[in-house]
């Protein structure tokens, strides 16, 4: 596994920590209960961090390669040293007398260090590809000139479809698509396979309960967002949605708290969207129904989920959604807005609610709605955990070990 720009061991809702961490962690350890061996490299950004760490069982590893400042580093700045990580990756492997059957690489500049190993190594193992997000996508619901990706990402990824890969692995058809007709990849060499969920650690715990771990004691009802804090996961139309719904019904939201989980929220920088973000609700007069809690460890994760009364991913663009399938499996309802992977994985009345993206006045209703029919919340939140179940990591590594069996057979091995 190559996971180059960040460690699959990072908190979720760090920097540049979110679903594509969790995917390479568990998919690492659902693998490894299948006798699968899996090594994932990932640059090294603290020279106090053992280089190899056996966190994933089963005689997995992750190693941290030094490539470039040890330091986090903004994904285009990673960019310059993709050729220092392949030959890093390449010396440990040469060191160990070892070999790798499959590089499954997870994100652009992987997609780039895959394409040096292969050089390296003899062009003889194919190349699995999952990008988590596509540059043209984000393109697409950019606002502002500042808000576009590098054009060298999207020159990557185009890279990467035409001239590196065996297979690439889309979580969704919408991607799927996206990929042939944003990309020009061809729709043979593409298989569909959703992210899963750990089901042994995402099980419902009392909510009292949960609460009194969390410490959170804002309001007796609780609405969550977990995940980056940056500005395409609309967190701006979440707390404009909470003024709107305190201006419509006061008495809805008289003790109800809204808990965000990502980021440092102590950090001062002016130019963060969390700055932004605390900002606005400050403007709004929200000061006493937000929690800025920061990122925090996958353990905690489960308690703050089953705290919650809601869960609301009001995102300008999801490749998938993991978040909101964790949330699921938790038994908690959640409404999302009706893109990318959220519009497949949230089924709107059955799981949660559709929202169109960056509409306040209609996510307050949403919210509205759940907050004040508890039967109706309860019975979606049912629902979204009988939905969970069926996708649990066992079947989607199943699944995965099938693109490798196949990219195997398509290089002849």
């Amino acid at each position: 596994m190559l996971s180059m720009h960040t460690c699959p061991l990072a908190m979720l809702g760090g920097k540049k920590t979110g679903g594509m961490n969790v995917y390479v962690r568990e998919l690492t350890r659902a693998l490894g209960e299948r006798g699968i061996r899996v090594d994932v490299f990932t640059r090294s950004q603290d020279n106090c961090q053992p280089m190899v760490v056996h966190d994933l069982g089963f005689g997995n590893r992750v190693i941290h390669i030094p490539a470039g400042p040890e330091q986090p580093l903004r994904p285009i700045e990673v960019a310059e040293y993709v050729e220092e990580f392949a030959v890093g990756i390449d010396a440990f492997v040469k060191a160990e007398n070892s070999y790798y059957d499959v590089i499954h690489s997870h994100y652009w500049l992987s997609g780039m260090t895959a394409e040096r190993l292969t050089e390296l190594w003899g062009n003889t193992v194919p190349v699995v590809q999952m990008f988590h997000t596509l540059g043209h996508m984000k393109n697409r619901i950019a606002t502002d000139v500042a808000q576009e990706v590098d054009p060298r990402r999207i020159a990557g990824e185009t890279h990467v479809i035409s001239d590196v890969v065996t297979t690439l692995v889309a979580p969704t058809e919408a991607e799927m698509w996206q990929l042939i007709n944003l990309y020009g990849a061809k729709r043979q060499s593409i298989s569909i396979v959703s992210p899963g969920v750990d089901l042994a650690r995402f099980v419902p715990i009392d909510q009292a309960e949960a609460k009194t771990e969390i410490g959170v004691n804002c309001g007796q009802k609780l609405i969550l967002f977990a995940g980056r804090i940056e500005r395409l996961k609309g967190i701006d139309t979440l707390l404009r949605a909470m003024s709107v719904l305190e201006a419509w019904h006061p008495e809805a939201v008289k003790d109800t708290c809204v808990v965000i989980v990502g980021g440092d929220p102590w950090n001062d920088d002016p130019d963060s969207e969390m700055y932004r973000l605390r900002q606005i609700t400050d403007e709004l007069g929200l000061d006493n129904q937000v929690a800025f809690v920061g990122a925090k460890d996958q353990m905690l994760l489960p308690y703050y989920y089953s705290a919650a009364d809601i869960i609301v991913m009001p995102s300008h663009y999801e490749s998938f959604g993991m978040v909101a399938l964790e949330a699921m499996a938790m038994g908690r309802p959640v409404i999302a807005s009706e893109v990318g992977g959220l519009a497949h994985l949230v089924k709107h009345e059955f799981n949660g609610l559709h929202v169109p993206s960056r509409d306040p006045e209609a996510l307050a209703a949403s919210i509205h709605e759940l907050l004040s029919r508890d039967t109706y919340r309860e019975q979606l939140g049912h629902q979204a955990r009988e939905y969970a179940l069926g996708y649990s990591w066992d079947s989607i590594a199943a699944r995965i070990i099938g693109v490798y069996e196949s990219a195997l057979a398509a290089v002849g091995a």
